[in-house]
């Protein structure tokens, strides 16, 4: 076992070891990339491969003395793009000098060259020869960082100048007037070249060395190569990491993560692969993601024929300009393909969906569903969402800190995202029919993520294929969850069409045997019970004084007394104030129209407001305190699973019914079985989806008579 080396208390573990055993040159210690990426602002990727170059040992001196090397070699050939013109003169007045950075090439088939141009060193393209072409493919295929070395050839030379000297009479000859400049004629050629990044991986022998890790230790590995340490993670948080990877391992791939801040979302799609790209602020245009119709070749390609993943971080901020794009956004992520102009195109990117939920999910599911945080284009947009196969919970994923990344050794992440792009090109989705079946609550999509989610899960953990049963069913019963979460989801949106819920799946040998899938935050609480309350007790539907419709309960108690009313839970809130007590005053006077016999004056009463839903306090619940007050001063509880919505004021009327959608999603959601309305609100509910209505009934009172509202709401 080695010993502790490199940074002080670094202690190789047995993982480490095995690593050092068959991935030799392949990985890097990633305490050693988070020390050198803090003074070198260069690609984690290149930065890493470098470290797998020179730092693959466990030796303190030859760590230091590679760490060294590292650091010289990017002060004096990494190009940064505001030193471009600096480093074209070192080239020039040297004739020749070594630089890193990015280069690509295209093939000009009527010139029969490959034309080459870099990142960031700003010079028109020149030739790339065949050679380099021929050994590193990956140049055609987006690029490739390197290290290269240029030479500079003058244009205009005398007999006796330097450039003589060097080139001897090779000199380039001048072009002739009024022929194009093309890259042939630049007075820039390669010397040598070196790739910094993988040209190539060999996937079948990184696939064979699967065979030397139990499933944890790959795991492990992965996790680690991302940057994360795998030792304090439960096994879901360590599988929650996984899944994020599986955007870049499987083609067409629909994920949707919201959680709190800070949780590293991004990170995976930022820093460990160049084949995926970030939309910061979710903020981007139909042409820039599919393409533009007028323009041609290259340019008519947009960001979903370019990238392997394309993320839109901090969803709440999602703009399209046309109104069209969210359509063909769905018709991309249903069939990998979208029309633009005449044409269909396809294309293989996968799309992340990330931002955050700032309540509870507890919360929010009792209030609106897991998607609300999507700005209004998308919102309660079933048939856009029934597109996404997996929904990542991340609140469940920890917020970063620093025993989370790791210290150990993982694969290089150029290794790693290159794995994830060679994996794209196979299929494990089959691998479920050996030993399972689907159930029959599955509808096509519900398939369809589901077994992409498996593959590429699969793909990661068992890129050999070499699955037993046991891990079939873990993969299968994970993927499940995420893609039940989206239908629960549905079903709060659209109701009965996605009714079917309970994804689950068969045993091939026992059909008999049926297991159905849940989700952990999915439960039968609610925050109205389906039974009788205490008298006193309702619960009124308002918006709060921040704009949010909200559930509040009002506990009101009855004891003898002088007819005082006192209040908890309010504060010093104003507007609340004068609702509740307004409510208050009518009841002293029309108590006894509500029930025969019954006086305020003969008793004390006491409110405690309850903001369940933390959404601010409401002073439009004051008809729901009046009813609460009859409730409490007769001891008869209210009409069971009821809401109660409207503002009651001190004249005696009651406000007209507004947001009636709202107030009736907001009464399912918490768990209302019946909702107090005026009949005014018949030609109202017209309006309100079918779904939303379906299960609430409505109890109707004469409108603008809170006496009768009483009486029916306490089944007098």
């Amino acid at each position: 076992m080695p010993g502790t080396s490199g940074a002080v208390g670094f202690q190789a573990d047995e993982l480490d070891c095995k690593l050092l055993e068959h991935f030799g040159g392949k990985i890097v210690r990633k305490d050693l990339t988070a020390l050198m990426k803090r003074g070198a602002n260069v690609p984690t990727f290149v930065l890493e491969y470098l470290l797998g170059m020179y730092c693959s040992t466990d030796n303190e001196e030859d760590l230091a003395a590679g760490l060294d090397r590292i650091r010289t070699i990017l002060t004096n050939n990494y190009v940064r793009p505001d030193e471009s013109e600096r480093i074209k003169s070192k080239i020039r007045e040297l004739g020749q000098y070594t630089i890193i950075d990015k280069v690509s090439a295209v093939l000009d088939e009527y010139k029969d060259i490959y034309e080459a141009h870099f990142t960031n060193l700003n010079i028109e393209p020149f030739v790339m020869p065949a050679d380099y072409v021929r050994n590193y493919s990956k140049i055609l295929q987006g690029g490739i960082w390197c290290i290269m070395r240029i030479e500079y050839r003058r244009v205009n030379l005398d007999e006796d100048d330097f450039g003589m000297e060097v080139f001897g009479d090779e000199r380039p000859k001048k072009r002739a007037v009024g022929k194009k400049r093309g890259a042939e004629d630049s007075p820039f050629s390669v010397a040598s070249l070196t790739p910094i990044q993988m040209p190539n991986l060999d996937l079948e022998s990184m696939i064979e060395q699967r065979q030397y890790f139990t499933r944890d230790e790959w795991l492990d590995m992965l996790l680690r190569s991302a940057g994360y340490e795998p030792s304090v993670l439960t096994e879901r948080e360590r599988m929650h990491f996984v899944e994020r990877m599986v955007p870049l391992v499987e083609r067409n791939y629909n994920l949707c993560e919201l959680g709190p801040r800070g949780t590293g979302k991004s990170h995976i799609y930022k820093e460990v692969s160049p084949y995926a790209i970030l939309l910061s602020g979710g903020q981007t245009t139909t042409a820039n993601l599919f393409g533009r119709m007028n323009a041609r070749g290259a340019a008519r390609l947009g960001l979903v024929s370019h990238w392997d993943c394309i993320t839109f971080d901090e969803v709440a901020g999602m703009r399209f300009r046309d109104q069209n794009a969210v359509q063909i956004l769905k018709d991309y992520m249903a069939s990998g393909s979208f029309a633009r102009g005449r044409d269909q195109m396809n294309a293989d990117a996968s799309i992340v969906y990330e931002g955050n939920i700032n309540d509870t999910v507890a919360n929010v599911l009792k209030t609106t569903h897991l998607f609300d945080p999507f700005p209004i284009e998308f919102n309660n947009d079933s048939a856009f969402f029934d597109r996404i196969h997996y929904y990542l919970p991340g609140w469940e994923i920890p917020k970063m800190r620093s025993d989370l990344l790791t210290e150990h050794y993982g694969l290089i992440t150029d290794c790693l995202s290159e794995f994830c792009k060679e994996m794209r090109r196979r299929d494990y989705t089959h691998l479920i029919d050996e030993y399972f079946r689907l159930n029959s609550d599955f509808n096509k999509r519900d398939e369809i993520g589901v077994r992409k989610t498996f593959s590429g899960l699969a793909k990661l953990l068992f890129p050999d294929q070499n699955m037993g049963k046991e891990d079939v069913r873990w993969l299968l019963e994970y993927a499940i969850e995420g893609r039940r979460r989206v239908k629960e989801q549905l079903k709060i949106m659209a109701g009965v069409e996605f009714i079917d819920v309970n994804l689950g799946y068969l045993d091939a040998e026992n059909p008999s045997e049926t297991k159905v899938i849940g989700v952990p935050e999915q439960t039968d609480s609610t925050l109205i019970p389906d039974g009788p309350l205490m008298a006193g007790q309702v619960f009124g539907v308002g918006k709060s004084l921040g704009g949010e419709f909200a559930v509040y309960k009002l506990e009101n108690k009855a004891v003898m007394g002088e007819g005082k009313f006192s209040h908890e839970g309010i504060g010093n809130v104003r507007p609340v104030r004068d609702s509740v007590e307004a409510a208050f005053k009518l009841f002293e006077t029309n108590a006894s129209r509500v029930a025969r016999g019954m006086h305020a004056g003969s008793k004390d009463f006491l409110l405690y407001y309850n903001d369940l839903q933390s959404k601010g306090l409401s002073d439009e619940i004051s008809l729901a305190e009046f009813v609460g007050l009859c409730s409490a001063a007769c001891n008869k509880p209210v009409l069971d699973a009821l809401a109660v919505p409207g503002a009651l004021r001190i004249s005696g009327t009651i406000d007209d019914i507004r947001g009636l959608e709202d107030i009736m999603r907001v009464a399912k959601n918490a768990g209302a079985k019946r909702v107090l309305l005026p009949t005014s609100s018949i030609m109202d509910m017209q309006t309100v989806p079918p779904e939303l209505i379906s299960g609430v009934s409505p109890v109707f009172y004469t409108p603008g008579d809170y006496v009768d509202a009483a009486v029916k709401a306490l089944g007098l």
